[in-house]
């Protein structure tokens, strides 16, 4: 069902959404982004420059925000302004169960043009991941 910019107001709650984040998607990320930085998919390494585990890419996490927009509009055109602060990394701890993003998102101003205006946050178990993250959408 395609999202319409008459039927939103401001406040208007985006469904929720998960996504899963497992060593696998990170190992494809680094070969999509040429990032092979050792702390995205070797635990020895991570832990020994004192991470708690593996740590997803920021960029990783701000593009599954982006995914998460996307998906709601229906649309991959419509996002036309997308802007983050990574707060927290998404901590992976294992092969098997990694780890899952917590997306959701409010309406914050209809704009000019059948823009909105989202206010998106991001969690991974307790931590907010991302702060600041925002986004215009066009709708139709």
């Amino acid at each position: 069902m395609t999202v319409t910019y008459q039927e939103l107001t401001a406040g208007t709650e985006l469904p929720s959404a998960t996504y899963p984040v497992t060593r696998l998607s990170l190992v494809k990320y680094c070969g999509a982004s040429g990032d092979f930085n050792l702390i995205h998919w070797n635990e020895r390494i991570a832990k020994s420059v004192g991470l708690p585990n593996v740590i997803a890419h920021g960029m990783f996490t701000m593009a599954q925000a982006g995914r998460y927009l996307t998906d709601w509009a229906g649309d991959a055109g419509a996002l036309v302004e997308f802007g983050v602060r990574f707060s927290a990394p998404v901590v992976v701890p294992d092969d098997d169960s990694g780890a899952v993003l917590e997306l959701s998102g409010t309406i914050e101003e209809k704009l000019d043009g059948n823009r909105v205006v989202i206010g998106l946050t991001a969690r991974s178990g307790e931590a907010k991941v991302l702060t600041r993250a925002r986004a215009v959408v066009r709708l139709s």
